[in-house]
């Protein structure tokens, strides 16, 4: 029998970044010594902090969560700071923080987590700062278990979670172990947590807005010159902005899912579009053109760096459409192209966080659609002049000034010799919860027929049955290529390193170490995929035969590693399981249920096989 599987998660975070030298940036055990003095001519130590020490340290949880931005791809941006009130002799003094810790990428350990361990004894009777209420779903409870391991008597939440189903439910565990809880805007309400707040708010504001319009948070990015445009008469455009300033831009690519753009600026700028800068996360480039009058070759058609995706109007230019395919380019077609249904294909496909770095035309468009949400418009100490000359909103349909959309939350910053001018143009939505009385809740819910088939689909690992994705993070312990047993730490990096297990070469050897030290599932998959599209000759010739029974020995492994997911997947009899990507046809259902769903069929296989219904041995089950 194999060794059981360590209890903890397992994985690293990155290290922070550099921050202003103080107190409370020192590392861990200089904090601790430097306080030990203070420590100990305490005369007592404070209940609580005060309001202004807590709102102090729930913005520097939500500094903490913004620091995962640009590692990877966008998700709940989770950060907790532990600390412990202090008192001198004769007059209060800082907090001092013990630990904090982030979410670094779906997957991977929790900031609570992070957190506790750097604290470790200090954390008794400590505070912990958060600024979005913990995720926790069916399942997995390590963020709230954490904490209550910790020894912590008190929690300050800027937020309660955004998503329904997950809304209130780890305040109600930390409250049922005796841990006092404190929401901002409803235990703590004062002048000092407004910062504290938007703090909050800001730091997952495309959760937010996904969350209530349906649609990825957008942000309109643009470089014009002090008289406003874009590029000269002729059309060329390099550079407007200065080098400092297209680095910003490198990061705000970073942070964002996917990167839009518009035919002209394919044709006219040939951009590359990727976060140069970036190690984690390389966004998704999308390319807008109704009628496919794009050139043949460009660098957008390279997608060894990054992937590509066309959207078109159905039916346009079919022979261009098989040329981009062959080149590893997704074109997508729509019954009428235009931003609103694109940003709906985007919400389907999980982004979050989409940069549009269009043109004038598709710019208005786009707001025209309301699915522009921010604005980050760098401002050149250069003027170009022309009449013809590009501007970067097209027409509105505005001809009183009183109709300007007014930015929110305007924030000025210098770069350079340019100007960053950015602010929201539609508000961070308030998602505070309201709780209905009794007798407005229906005992019957009218939208579902009892004549439907269920169907319960997961993706995203915050989804309600989330668990059930590969980039959960459940490790497995399994043997690696050497049949050794090896702590793969979620099934995602056990299935995309068995693609290159077995092969006699130096380099696929390589190739299934880094994916083993992949620091996210999203990372591990990233290396899988590309290398296998760029090194065919590195996969084991067997693969696509045994694919299937590889995912399925991982997938076994976890659900019998962990009791609490074979219970919620025999709560789920009856129902039809289905993977909702929207890309992956071959594991997932795909966008309109053309995908063959195989994780989800490997799911109820695995459910039937529990309930002692389906035979076990793989060719009985190959049969079936």
């Amino acid at each position: 029998m194999p060794p059981p599987p360590p209890p903890l998660l397992v994985g690293v975070a990155p290290a922070p970044a550099a921050t202003a030298p103080s107190f409370l940036h020192l590392p861990l055990h200089t904090r601790l010594r430097a306080a030990a003095p203070r420590a100990a001519a305490t005369a007592s130590v404070r209940a609580s902090h005060s309001h202004e020490d807590d709102a102090f340290l729930l913005r520097r949880a939500a500094d903490v969560a913004d620091r995962s931005a640009g590692l990877t791809s966008p998700h709940p941006n989770f950060g907790c700071v532990i600390a412990r009130p202090q008192r001198d002799a004769d007059s209060p003094a800082e907090p001092l923080v013990v630990g904090e810790g982030f979410l670094y990428a779906e997957g991977t350990p929790c900031a609570e987590l992070l957190a506790a361990r750097e604290a470790g004894e200090h954390a008794r009777g400590a505070t912990a700062y958060l600024n979005l209420e913990p995720g926790d779903c069916y399942g997995d409870s390590t963020a709230v278990g954490s904490l209550v391991q910790a020894g912590i008597t008190r929690v300050v939440v800027g937020l309660r979670h955004p998503l329904k189903h997950l809304r209130g439910k780890a305040i109600k565990a930390l409250r049922s172990e005796s841990i006092h809880v404190d929401v901002v805007g409803e235990d703590l309400q004062n002048k000092f947590f407004e910062e504290a707040l938007m703090s909050c708010l800001t730091v997952n504001a495309p959760l937010l807005y996904r969350t209530a319009f349906h649609v990825p948070f957008s942000v309109l990015k643009y470089a014009m010159t002090a008289d406003g445009k874009i590029a000269a008469s002729s059309g060329h455009a390099s550079w407007i902005s200065g080098k400092a300033s297209r680095g910003r831009v490198f990061e705000l690519r970073g942070r964002s899912d996917a990167v839009i753009v518009g035919g002209n600026t394919v044709r006219f700028d040939d951009p590359r579009l990727t976060a140069r800068h970036v190690k984690g996360h390389v966004p998704v480039r999308i390319v807008l053109s109704q009628s496919l009058n794009l050139p043949e070759e460009a660098n957008l058609w390279n997608v060894n760096d990054a992937y590509t995706i066309v959207a078109t109007q159905r039916g346009a230019r079919r022979d261009f459409q098989k040329k981009l395919a062959m080149k590893g380019v997704e074109v997508v077609e729509f019954d009428m192209l235009n931003p609103r249904d694109v940003m709906s294909y985007c919400y389907d496909r999980g982004y979050l966080s989409v940069l549009w770095e269009c043109g004038g035309t598709l710019a208005a468009s786009a707001i025209s659609a309301s699915v522009i949400h921010k604005v980050c418009a760098f401002v050149a100490p250069k003027i170009i002049g022309g009449s013809d000359a590009p501007t970067p909103v097209g027409e509105l349909g505005m001809s009183q000034m009183t109709q300007a959309i007014n930015f929110i939350d305007v924030s000025y910053e210098q770069i350079d010799r340019d100007m960053l001018m950015s602010g929201f143009i539609q508000p961070i939505p308030d998602l505070s919860p309201v709780i209905p009385s009794m007798d407005e809740i229906p005992s019957v819910d009218p939208e579902v027929s009892p004549y439907e088939t269920n169907i319960i689909s997961f993706y995203k690992t915050w989804d309600t049955f989330g668990a059930f994705s590969n980039f959960s993070p459940y490790p497995i312990h399994m043997p690696d290529e050497n049949g050794e047993y090896f702590t793969w730490p979620t099934v995602e990096h056990y299935y995309q390193a068995h693609k290159f297990v077995g092969v006699d070469n130096p380099q696929a050897r390589t190739i299934v170490q880094d994916i083993k030290l992949a620091k996210s599932p999203e990372e591990a998959a990233r290396i899988g995929r590309t290398r296998q599209k760029e090194f065919p000759e590195l996969v084991r010739t067997d693969w696509e035969a045994t694919k299937v029974d590889v995912m399925y020995r991982a997938i076994k492994c976890k659900f019998s590693t962990y009791p609490s997911l074979t219970n919620m997947l025999l709560s789920t009899a009856g129902s039809v399981l289905v993977e909702s990507s929207p890309h992956d046809l071959f594991w997932g259902g795909g966008r309109e249920g053309e995908g063959l769903n195989y994780l989800g069929r490997l799911l109820m296989q695995l459910r039937s096989e529990i309930r002692g219904t389906f035979p076990s041995n793989v060719e009985e089950r190959d049969a079936a």
